[in-house]
């Protein structure tokens, strides 16, 4: 899903709920890798991987200016003959330490990698969830957006919301008209900016 069609679809959703909780998911994200630095793992389940998501948050980090958002997506079957941005495997959880941030993406309550989760969070690393918002890994999560089976959106809609969300630029002004022409100026650089590396 290209800019416009996220455009387009966050003007569907006006006046619903999603706007608001993917753009607090998002900043929470963001505010999370930019404050601490640590760097951002990515790592859903091993029917779930979510490269779709790791894709669009590479182009954000690009296009936005933010390298932390670019994440390193943990897989379930990394092998060390995948290409280096696939190769790295469940063990990058392990050894996750403070200032990381950890976000699990899953359409299931529960994922087998609770323990490496749990494990992470005791070592310092912030949790995020992006799934159903039931179950053990909810409760591990310093911040959850659920995702309920049979709600308007599904998973991966809600995963393009978010990781457009999180290259936004949310910068107070004191005068509207400049926070107008920043952002027009943002946008204007970020069309015309070459893309980045594709996945």
């Amino acid at each position: 899903m290209d800019a416009v069609r996220v455009a387009l679809l966050r003007e569907v959703l006006a006046g619903t709920e999603w706007l608001g909780a993917t753009r607090r998911f998002a900043a929470v994200l963001r505010g999370s890798v930019v404050s601490h630095g640590g760097g951002l793992l990515l790592v859903g389940t091993a029917d779930h991987e979510p490269w779709h998501l790791a894709a669009h948050l590479v182009d954000e980090a690009a296009w936005s200016g933010t390298p932390e958002l670019a994440p390193t997506l943990v897989r379930h079957d990394a092998r060390p003959s995948d290409p280096a941005h696939l190769a790295v495997g469940l063990g990058r959880i392990e050894a996750a330490r403070r200032g990381e941030t950890l976000l699990v993406v899953t359409p299931e309550g529960d994922v087998p990698l609770l323990e490496r989760v749990s494990d992470a969070r005791r070592a310092g690393v912030t949790v995020l969830s992006l799934g159903p918002g039931e179950g053990e890994l909810t409760a591990l999560a310093h911040e959850t957006l659920a995702v309920p089976d049979g709600s308007e959106l599904d998973l991966d809609t809600v995963q393009h919301l978010v990781s457009a969300a999180a290259g936004e630029h949310v910068v107070p002004s004191p005068k509207g008209r400049r926070r107008f022409r920043d952002k027009l100026s943002r946008l204007a650089e970020s069309l015309t900016a070459p893309p980045p590396p594709p996945w």
